[in-house]
């Protein structure tokens, strides 16, 4: 298959939906000789903060002259995204060749196993392992989960290191619908004597994590007990352990950033502790602090003022709606708001109806994407408006603030819309 052909087989497997389990990705990877065992792993959970913590890890090792694969979904400008190296999407070719590795070993399982077909998320797996474990070995690979963490297609192999961003009520029609039930399907990632960097908010969670550690026999490395930091507005001090950085100021704004770099660091350093690597760590620091992440608070245009933020849950939504408070408090914003269908979006525009003088809201071309009329009947703002074509609307705002927000998949359907020729 070409690149073309290779896309249009990948995204026919999207119709299959999410299939929790392991059995597909275990019988696939072992007829491709068991790639996954062949890597130097970096296990990244958590219902927020996963991408940009991977960033601020990926950022660090390049800077200290190691080459980093990575794994990370949904892509925000090009599918090639989801799988890079040094932060770069691999080549087309490679796609092609990766896709015709892995679709007959796909139809074999189909054809031979009463498992049924791959799913979207399980053929890209499948090829990220091939591509890191067998046609392209790197110093560190650090792979992202995609939905949840003991069921997801990524949890097929031994890390040399776990961490686990947060807990949130998201996808909980798959998960449960308690912080415990998630704390359970995230604790299946912990494996037998592999550390585990982590931060978690609800103390009932926390205290389920620490016993699975306990019966694992792995070290917990956790944030605000373990990782201490001091947050100083555009600032922050870090401190693990006889390792303590002063003034660190990054790219990416909000306290949640300081708390995602920090487990990053963390982990870096318990991984130069066990030996597993060298560092600089004036490097380590300077990297994070100059480290930038598609789609989290980024900035797209500065006059007018227009910020991109994916933020698609409860949890993601309180932390934009901090940052905004902290650092764009003069402004007068307007939200342009969309979604995908199964988000509890009530919670979600009510906070955000706290920091906008305006809000509006809009549909995007996506099988996924909430109908506009549902949305606008969850916004209670004053001053809430529909807007259909809200590629105009945004080629024409003359407003002090734009805030683009709602659902990752919109976000890269924004950042497409500007990098076009005939974007803003």
């Amino acid at each position: 298959m070409n690149y073309e052909e290779s896309l249009n087989w990948i995204h026919d497997q999207l119709k299959f939906g999410i299939k929790p389990g392991l059995e597909r990705m275990q019988w696939m990877l072992e007829r491709l000789g068991s790639p996954q065992e062949k890597i130097n792993g970096i296990h990244v959970v958590g219902t927020n903060g996963k991408g940009s913590t991977l960033n601020y890890m990926r950022s660090a090792l390049n800077a200290n002259n190691y080459t980093v694969g990575t794994f990370t979904s949904p892509y925000i400008e090009v599918f090639n995204e989801r799988i890079a190296v040094d932060g770069k999407p691999i080549p087309d070719e490679a796609i092609a060749e990766l896709a015709t590795m892995v679709r007959p070993v796909s139809e074999l399982m189909e054809e031979e196993t009463p498992f049924g077909k791959a799913t979207e998320f399980e053929i890209i797996t499948v090829m990220m392992f091939v591509y890191f474990g067998k046609v392209n070995p790197v110093d560190f690979v650090i792979v992202e989960a995609g939905l949840g963490a003991t069921y997801d297609s990524t949890n097929v192999f031994r890390p040399v290191m776990t961490l686990l961003t947060s807990i949130g009520l998201d996808h909980t029609e798959i998960l449960g619908d308690t912080l415990i039930d998630i704390t359970r399907d995230k604790s299946g990632v912990i494996k037998e004597g592999i550390p585990l960097v982590y931060n978690i908010a609800d103390d009932h969670s926390r205290e389920y994590v620490r016993g699975v550690l306990e019966e694992k026999n792995a070290k917990g490395v956790e944030m605000h007990r373990d990782i201490i930091i001091f947050h100083r507005s555009d600032e922050f001090d870090f401190k693990y352990g006889v390792y303590d950085f002063e003034n660190i100021q990054l790219k990416m704004i909000g306290a949640h950033q300081h708390e995602n770099a920090s487990l990053a660091m963390a982990a870096l350093l318990e991984l130069k502790e066990r030996g597993r690597l060298t560092l600089d760590l004036n490097k380590m620091v300077d990297a994070i602090e100059e480290t930038s992440w598609g789609g989290r608070i980024e900035v797209l245009q500065e006059s007018p003022l227009i910020i991109a933020d994916g933020a698609h849950n409860n949890e993601a939504v309180d932390a934009l709606v901090s940052a905004m408070e902290e650092y764009y408090s003069d402004k007068k914003i307007t939200v342009l708001f969309s979604a995908v269908k199964g988000k509890p979006i009530g919670p979600m525009v009510d906070k955000l109806a706290v920091i906008a003088d305006e809000f509006k809201v809009t549909e995007f071309e996506f099988f996924k994407s909430r109908p506009v009329e549902e949305i606008y009947e969850a916004v209670s703002h004053p001053k809430k408006e529909k807007v259909s074509d809200y590629r105009t609307f945004i080629k024409e705002f003359d407003g002090e603030m734009l805030l683009i927000t709602g659902s990752l998949y919109f976000i890269s359907d924004i950042k497409q819309t500007f990098k076009g020729p005939s974007g803003p």
